[in-house]
């Protein structure tokens, strides 16, 4: 690494800082103004607060890094243009390609921590911010809970288990309901195919029940259909369907393919799980993208101008990546080119503005 590498890097990396601490104050800020009433509403403690929002911290520097990063390049190429920085590494025969490597290559470092985060980091910490709100802010206990696709979920003497769950259909696949008596002991099980939810209740599909009180060896019972009193709300499973987003990229491959094989269209949580990966390469997309644009003006080196295409570019990524995101998940578009699209695009975008730079 040169001389000329290190100055480049530490003002792209205190640029980064400055717009990343921006940001994610920003967004602290709004979140502390549409949570902390409904948190004092809901009894929780000063403490129970300040956890929540500190397991909310990777979530927000993953929302906001990539338009920081595109913002902290412009500003970077923008300052060393004003001071003329650049035309004299030029007059000393430094390229305009060199100059951009030190930007390039923390780019592309930003976008595999990022993607580090999305994978390890995030499913935790949404988790962790989860776990805050319902069990010590809003002091709830039954709930369903989801792990590597299996919901779990106990109303009284009751103990559901489910495989998976369809949001669009309001099924629930691969069912057990086991009813217990006080000491634990189990009294009777159902298996069924499935559970569909309707008309206030849910109704078992192709079942068999087992009946442990009985001293006639545990026959089972079938029948088509079974009414199942249970008190589990379809908006409890539904945010399993919001938690889609926070997921590991594994999770989401297997339910994914669980949900192939009970029969099911997974290709929203397909585009989810390609888009986990696609997402945090973005930052590497705005940094070439930046970087052409920024050096076709580098004569007026303004940051109102860096600031002002920032905010243009940024924009426009976000309305093409969601448009193509949608169709994606609404299986107009296969999920890999819902997902990967936008970068793809606005790469190509970058490259031909390089080819448009002089030098």
């Amino acid at each position: 690494m040169t001389i000329i590498d290190r100055y480049i890097g530490i003002i792209w990396l205190r640029l980064l800082l400055l717009c990343l601490g921006g940001f994610v104050g920003i967004y602290l800020v709004i979140d502390l103004i549409e949570n902390i009433p409904r948190f004092i509403r809901a009894g929780g403690a000063p403490g129970d607060m300040v956890q929540y929002f500190l397991w909310k911290f990777p979530e927000m520097i993953s929302r906001t890094a990539t338009f920081s990063i595109l913002m902290a390049t412009l500003l970077t190429l923008g300052t060393l243009s004003r001071d003329s920085e650049i035309i004299a590494l030029r007059s000393c025969g430094v390229s305009l390609i060199r100059i951009s490597v030190p930007m390039l290559v923390l780019g592309f470092i930003a976008s595999l921590l990022l993607l580090v985060n999305a994978e390890i980091v995030l499913p935790h910490s949404y988790g962790q911010t989860e776990h805050i709100i319902r069990v010590k802010i809003k002091k709830e206990k039954d709930r369903a809970t989801f792990r590597r696709n299996n919901i779990w979920f106990r109303s009284g003497d009751q103990i559901l288990q489910a495989r998976l769950f369809e949001p669009k259909t309001a099924t629930l696949s691969g069912v057990v309901v086991w009813t217990i008596d006080r000491a634990m002991n189990p009294v009777s099980r159902i298996d069924a195919e499935s559970a569909v939810y309707g008309q206030g209740r849910w109704q078992l599909n192709a079942t068999s029940m087992r009946n442990f009180l009985t001293p006639a060896g545990y026959a089972p019972q079938r029948a088509d259909h079974m009414p199942l009193a249970l008190n589990l709300k379809i908006e409890d499973l539904q945010i399993l369907d919001n938690d889609a987003d926070n997921m590991s990229i594994r999770t989401l491959h297997e339910y994914a393919e669980n949900l192939q094989k009970g029969g099911y269209q997974a290709y929203r949580y397909l585009t989810l799980m390609h888009t986990k990966i696609a997402s945090p390469f973005a930052a590497l997309v705005m940094v070439l993208l930046g970087i052409p644009f920024a050096l076709r003006n580098s004569r007026s080196g303004s940051i109102a101008l860096g600031i002002g295409a920032s905010i243009g570019i940024g924009f426009l990524f976000f309305v093409v990546n969601a448009v193509l995101l949608s169709y994606g998940r609404s299986d107009v578009l296969p999920p890999v080119m819902a997902a990967w699209g936008a970068n793809g695009m606005f790469t190509v975008g970058g490259v031909w503005l390089a080819l448009k730079v002089k030098g």
